[in-house]
């Protein structure tokens, strides 16, 4: 398994207090590293300042006139080795050198054979001894009096007093940075423990939901910060799961409940039937006739209601059909052509302007239908119709007993039926398939009083319109 497989692999709570360790010992590193080099460019810097302010002139001379040895004598003079706290020899245009000051005499390079001969003024350069001392040297150019021949004087002092309290920093810098690394990793921990809680609560009611199914739980949403933010989200995706299988289990109770008053009638007609055919006692035929016509009607409300069911249990986002540009006035004359054959008593009257609309050609006839089966049904015999189109706005007006005050917040809710509709053929389904197909539409459904106050209802939809289709496109238009 590969290095990033591996981290991967790790908790989340791990992953971050590693990455919070790395992160912090990369900061320390680079602290202790960039210390270390600017300390040690500041003691070279002041070394350097050091060996060229040293001056043995005097020495120097003293050195020349009493004799130059090639070497320092077996006891050297403490006197101007502590004067001058440096080695000092002497650098000839030859190459020769003599002991001035110090334990032990330097090697000569080029430099130093350069700045002898007049080439250069003064060369600076680290240089090893015989006995394995390493040393920073300064060379630069002397006379003993103006005229003289020019001769090279090196100062050196050992590189151990910069490498000493370098060595001592580094020392310290791993020490500060290995305390500061465990400290990192600490606090990584307790970073990550502190900020994943609100995770780890979301998790354990994640769990909880998916254990029990308890769409109750909620999460503490305090803060603005992300994780609030989640918790907010989940916990309104868990309300509105909550909400719909609210929804679903009173669609399946009320569907229930509905299904089983035709589901009883049509039983008992069969079971009367079967009881005949059983004992052979034949049912007048009048009556055999009323039972079949009325387990026919049995069945087309179930059907009817069946129908209803599987549009409702649609998820909104689901469509039967192509969306388009349709044609809304001409969906609403072939409805009108249905609900005529429903309702041959009545008279209808329509007046529809053309208007175009986006949505699904079936399902906005089906809706329509819905609203002119409702003005069949409570219209009075010999009653009227009246059906208008303008501006997006479809109103189904009829003259029957209209609605109470107190039920019209309730006819769009699914299975709801009022006192007077009762008795009544229908399922109660056939209004809330209205307001479900004019939302997917972008529109609106809305059942009120009579404009002008008299009896009836008026049925509105309101639905955007769409631009007209150009001759080449015609809209869709339902079968009638």
């Amino acid at each position: 398994m590969s290095p990033a497989a591996r981290f991967r692999a790790l908790p989340l709570r791990s992953r971050l207090a590693l990455l919070v360790t790395t992160a912090v010992a990369v900061a320390v590193a680079t602290v202790a590293g960039v210390s270390w080099v600017v300390v040690r460019a500041q003691l070279d810097n002041q070394l350097n300042q050091s060996l060229m302010a040293t001056n043995p002139t005097s020495q120097v001379l003293d050195r020349l006139r009493s004799g130059c040895p090639a070497r320092p004598p077996a006891q050297p003079q403490q006197d101007i080795a502590e004067k001058l706290n440096a080695t000092v020899q002497i650098v000839t245009a030859d190459g020769n050198h003599c002991w001035v000051s110090g334990q032990t005499d330097l090697p000569v390079i080029a430099l130093d054979r350069e700045v002898a001969t007049g080439r250069k003024n003064k060369a600076l350069h680290d240089a090893t001894t015989d006995n394995g001392v390493r040393m920073r040297v300064y060379t630069f150019a002397a006379q003993t009096t103006p005229g003289a021949p020019i001769f090279a004087v090196s100062v050196a002092r050992p590189l151990s007093d910069i490498d000493k309290p370098l060595s001592t920093l580094a020392w310290v810098l791993l020490l500060v940075s290995a305390l500061g690394i465990a400290g990192a990793g600490a606090a990584g921990l307790w970073v990550a423990r502190t900020g994943l809680r609100p995770v780890d609560e979301l998790t354990d009611a994640v769990e909880h939901i998916a254990r029990t199914e308890d769409l109750t739980v909620r999460i503490p949403d305090e803060g603005d910060d992300e994780i609030a933010r989640l918790s907010r989200s989940f916990n309104s995706m868990t309300a509105a799961l909550a909400s719909s299988q609210d929804r679903q289990s009173q669609l399946i109770a009320d569907a229930g409940h509905e299904l089983r008053t035709p589901l009883t009638s049509l039983r008992t007609n069969i079971e009367l039937l079967a009881r005949s055919e059983e004992t052979g006692r034949a049912i007048p035929p009048d009556d055999r006739r009323e039972l079949l016509a009325s387990v026919k009607a049995q069945m087309t409300e179930l059907a009817s209601l069946i129908g209803d069911l599987q549009e409702l249990s649609r998820p909104d986002a689901a469509s039967p059909g192509p969306l388009g540009v349709v044609a809304l006035h001409e969906i609403a004359a072939a409805a009108l052509s249905r609900a005529r054959l429903r309702g041959p008593e009545l008279a209808f009257a329509s007046d529809l302007e053309p208007w175009y609309v986006r949505g699904e050609a079936a399902a906005l006839e089906r809706a329509v239908v819905n609203v002119l089966d409702n003005a069949v049904k409570f219209s009075p015999p010999g009653g009227s119709v009246e059906v208008t189109l303008r501006a997006g706005e479809l109103t189904v007006r009829d003259h029957g007993p209209g609605i109470p005050a107190a039920d019209l917040p309730h006819v769009f809710e699914r299975f709801w039926r009022s006192e007077s509709a009762r008795a009544l053929p229908g399922s109660g389904l056939g209004l809330s398939i209205v307001a479900r197909t004019a939302a997917r539409a972008g529109g609106s459904a809305e059942l009120r009083a009579a404009a002008d106050g008299g009896a009836g209802t008026e049925a509105v939809l309101r639905i955007p319109g769409a631009p007209t289709p150009p001759p080449s496109e015609p809209s869709v238009v339902p079968d009638q």
